[in-house]
């Protein structure tokens, strides 16, 4: 088996070096090595890039005796170099935005491209961290099986509870007391999926507890309101044609409005 590598893009904020901390700690649980990049547009920003990476990669390493931190300094585009990168990590993190050290290296410009593109899953490190359950969000495509067992896998790690938000608000939204049967048909169906994805998951994960939500509010209301306490929000991106709208409008809503950090899984991941 190829060794697990955890990708952490940095600019030098200290937003950055949070999302550094996080993927140091998710590295060390997993277990996988650490490759620190930061990417610079400038020549002249090569020895403050070098000393910034070098100094992040210490306070990792010092937070986390024993796992192997490598550091980069790479003069290209952060994004291009993330990208490049996912096809053999077997997470990225980056921060939700950053205002670096270093003039024209702004990581929050490119952390919705990574988190659209990449062929591993992201992790964009925003709000609090704290020690409470892993949520997922289950969509309406099979797509959200490898959200799903991302989730176990991180909950697994951090010992702790996956809880699942399946957010159906047409069944609840069809006009008409006539209608009952046709909602109640709806939600049953829903929730049959649910209980699919999850006992499969669950099979694998025999210690990892599982909640059910299910919900007629909005998917980025619902998952943002059970985030409010949770360790990471996890939600599946659909392989599309258009680049445009690859994210999805529910992992978009989400990244920008999570109180937690957000991770977001491709349907096909690259390893």
């Amino acid at each position: 088996m190829a060794e697990r590598t955890v990708v952490a893009g940095v600019d030098g904020s200290e937003a950055s070096a949070r999302a550094a901390m996080w993927a140091a700690d998710d590295a060390a649980r997993q277990p996988a090595s650490m490759q620190l990049v930061l990417a610079y547009s400038a020549a002249r920003h090569q020895r403050d890039a070098e000393r910034l990476v070098r100094e992040l990669a210490g306070r990792c390493r010092a937070d986390q005796p024993g796992l192997h931190v490598g550091n980069e300094a790479v003069p290209r585009d952060p994004a291009d170099e993330l990208l490049e990168r996912s096809a053999t990590a077997s997470t990225v993190v980056v921060g939700s935005r950053g205002h670096g050290a270093i003039r024209d290296v702004l990581l929050g410009s490119v952390s919705a491209a990574v988190a659209t593109q990449a062929r591993c899953p992201v992790v964009v490190v925003r709000g609090q961290v704290v020690s409470g359950a892993v949520v997922v969000g289950i969509g309406p495509f099979r797509s959200s099986a490898p959200a799903v067992e991302f989730a176990f896998a991180a909950a697994q790690r951090h010992a702790t509870e996956v809880l699942a938000v399946q957010a159906i608000p047409d069944a609840y939204l069809l006009p008409g007391v006539a209608l009952d049967e046709r909602r109640q048909e709806v939600q049953e169906q829903a929730e049959s999926r649910v209980a699919e994805l999850l006992d499969d998951c669950a099979g694998r994960y025999p210690d990892v507890p599982v909640r059910r939500v299910t919900t007629d509010q909005h998917p980025v209301e619902a998952l943002c309101e059970q985030a409010q306490h949770g360790r990471m929000v996890v939600v599946g991106r659909r392989e599309r044609s258009s680049a445009v709208t690859r994210l999805g409008s529910t992992a978009l809503g989400t990244l920008h409005h999570s109180p937690c950090p957000v991770a977001v899984v491709p349907q096909e991941v690259a390893q």
